[in-house]
C-alpha cells in the first residue's frame, strides 16, 4: 500500500478513532470504576499533550522503522493543522503525526504493530508526570 495515496490528515482521522478505541478498550477491561471517572482517564489519555508524551518516548527510544517514521513526520508536518486552544501547536503536531501513522498502520493491516506502539504510548503514565 502507498501511503502518498492518503492525505496525511485523513489518515489522522482514522488514527484518532482507532487509539481513542484501544484507549477505552484498555480502561474498560483492567478497570471497574464509576462512568465518571473512566470518563476522565480517557480525555487525558487521548489528549494532544499525552499523545506528544507518548510520541517523544517512541523517538527516544528509536522504535518506529524508516517507513514509519515518514508517515508520522507527513502527519505532523500537515497543512491546516490548527491546534486547539489547550494544546500548543508542538503538542498538537506531534499527536496528528501519532494519528497518522495509527491510520496508515490499520489501512495496512498492522494491528499487532499498532498493538505494540500503543503499548509504549501507555507505558508513559500521566502527563503530569
Amino acid at each position: 500500500m502507498d501511503a502518498m495515496q492518503y492525505s496525511p490528515l485523513a489518515l489522522a482521522f482514522i488514527g484518532d478513532g482507532v487509539y481513542e478505541i484501544r484507549v477505552r478498550e484498555k480502561l474498560i477491561l483492567e478497570a471497574n470504576m464509576p462512568a465518571d471517572k473512566l470518563h476522565k482517564l480517557t480525555v487525558e489519555k487521548v489528549c494532544a499533550e499525552y499523545q506528544a508524551k507518548a510520541v517523544r518516548k517512541w523517538l527516544d527510544e528509536g522504535l518506529l522503522n524508516e517507513q514509519e517514521m515518514d508517515i508520522f513526520k507527513r502527519g505532523r508536518n500537515a497543512k491546516g493543522i490548527n491546534a486547539p486552544k489547550h494544546s500548543t501547536v508542538g503538542e498538537y503536531r506531534m499527536a496528528t503525526g501519532l494519528e497518522c501513522l495509527f491510520g496508515f498502520l490499520y489501512l495496512t493491516g498492522r494491528e499487532e504493530r499498532i498493538g505494540e506502539l500503543f503499548e509504549a504510548a501507555w507505558s508513559v503514565g500521566s502527563i503530569n508526570e
